[in-house]
């Protein structure tokens, strides 16, 4: 697929060095060469992150286009304004993910499959409900992530419908946020929930939000957060129950019947033949 084709790429950044030290680096080993990546800088406190931002770009083979907040706007304002600076589909990616083999042609071909799919996610080891190989759990970081993006290779996709998103890396579809708009930063101020948020409403106007179940990203976990001193939940998910009060129990319904367990078990499988044909150890650290 031509690199142009495929969605652009955005990362928020809000400080976190080392991790997105770390995904830069993920994203030129598992980029085509003029692939289109959007670093969002939410006016970062740490000094070194603008230059790390300025450093890669100027090296980097990918299209970068690079901007800098002039004040803090938190996660979903941030999302807002990159999406109004870029033309498309796009892929919301974190900061300390570290995104493995052609894991963006496989949410772009995933999404292709229906136009009526808002959101595509893709399998990760800290990933809430596409956690693998534990589900829910959030899993180490694997010790050859690489390996398993091989076996989600070899997978015939199934493309599981999901009750939302997780926001760690997903693919969203231009015609819907041109149709219901992005993200609710009023409401979920410097971020969490936003993205359920976002789901639910597209999928109230017949939009759908599914699992690549052939791609895989390692996920850290809350690096950003971590750097505001802000913790995950609390009032932003009371917020999204008020407005969703289904939201939880269709949650709790979903963790408890685990619809996803066949299509871990196939990429468990998998692995384990990969494995057996070339033994590398433990995959999991």
């Amino acid at each position: 697929m031509n690199p142009r084709l495929l969605p652009i790429v955005i990362v928020p950044v809000f400080n976190a060095l080392e991790a997105l030290d770390a995904c830069l680096g993920a994203l030129d080993r598992s980029l085509p060469a003029g692939a289109r990546v959007h670093l969002a800088d939410d006016a970062s406190t740490d000094p070194w992150v603008p230059a790390l931002l300025r450093d890669w770009t100027a090296r980097t083979v990918l299209d970068v286009t690079r901007v800098r907040r002039e004040s803090n706007l938190g996660f979903p304002g941030n999302c807002n304004a990159a999406f109004a600076e870029t033309r498309g589909d796009v892929v919301l990616l974190n900061s300390d993910t570290e995104p493995c083999g052609d894991w963006l042609q496989r949410l772009a071909a995933c999404a292709e499959s229906d136009a009526r799919i808002a959101s595509v996610t893709p399998w990760s080891n800290n990933g809430e409900i596409v956690s693998f190989p534990n589900f829910i759990t959030p899993n180490p970081m694997p010790e050859d992530p690489e390996a398993i993006a091989r076996a989600a290779a070899r997978v015939v996709p199934t493309y599981p419908e999901l009750p939302t998103a997780v926001g760690f890396c997903m693919f969203l579809r231009r015609s819907a946020l041109e149709a219901l708009g992005g993200f609710d930063a009023e409401t979920f101020g410097k971020g969490y929930g936003e993205e359920n948020d976002w789901c639910m409403r597209t999928e109230s106007h017949g939009w759908r939000h599914v699992l690549c179940d052939n791609a895989y990203v390692v996920h850290r976990g809350h690096a950003s957060f971590a750097a505001t001193g802000l913790a995950p939940g609390g009032e932003n998910l009371r917020r999204l129950v008020a407005r969703w009060p289904g939201y939880n129990e269709r949650i709790a319904r979903f963790i408890m019947d685990d619809p996803l367990r066949p299509a871990r078990e196939r990429l468990a499988d998998t692995l384990a033949m990969l494995a057996s044909e070339s033994p590398q150890g433990d995959l999991f650290r």
